[in-house]
């Protein structure tokens, strides 16, 4: 089966063009090493933006749609407000592996990320980390279970 995904960078300095992101394209490369086809990363500031990036998502068909940022504690770190009324279902086992896997990558700091998951109509939505390593924790920690996930999403036997 094909799936669609979209990766949304949520930064108000890199939409400002004051800082590169790298943790979009980590996350680009690992959805599409299991072979979904991945648009972006579309790069929005935090806040009302990520919000509008992702009922434009939701509206636009994605089977996955992942944001990296704003998942943290500082003033501007919104995303899972801005997520949490889209989501029809949480998801919190994949939440709880993603800080898992960076808890065990050494990063204490990962049980502060405050991201969700869940389901926002057919759309399986994930918030991660805005760093590169929290990327790249979340692409190992979801690998072996997104597949399926997204398949019993659109009604697969498990």
């Amino acid at each position: 089966m094909s799936y669609r995904a979209l990766v949304i960078t949520v930064s108000t300095r890199t939409a400002a063009g004051v800082w590169q992101d790298t943790s979009g394209p980590i996350l680009v490369a690992g959805l599409s090493a299991l072979g979904i086809a991945v648009e972006g990363p579309v790069i929005v500031a935090d806040g009302d933006p990520v919000g509008a990036a992702l009922r434009s998502g939701i509206d636009s068909g994605f089977d996955l749609i992942v944001t990296t940022g704003g998942t943290g504690l500082s003033p501007t770190d919104f995303t899972p407000e801005q997520t949490a009324p889209l989501l029809d279902r949480q998801i919190p086992g994949l939440s709880e592996a993603i800080r898992a896997q960076g808890i065990a990558a050494g990063i204490s700091t990962a049980s502060l990320s405050r991201g969700l998951a869940g389901l926002a109509g057919r759309t399986l939505i994930i918030n991660v980390p805005g760093s590169a390593g929290g990327a790249h924790d979340a692409a190992v920690a979801l690998e072996p279970t997104l597949l399926h996930a997204l398949d019993q999403i659109r009604g697969g036997q498990h």
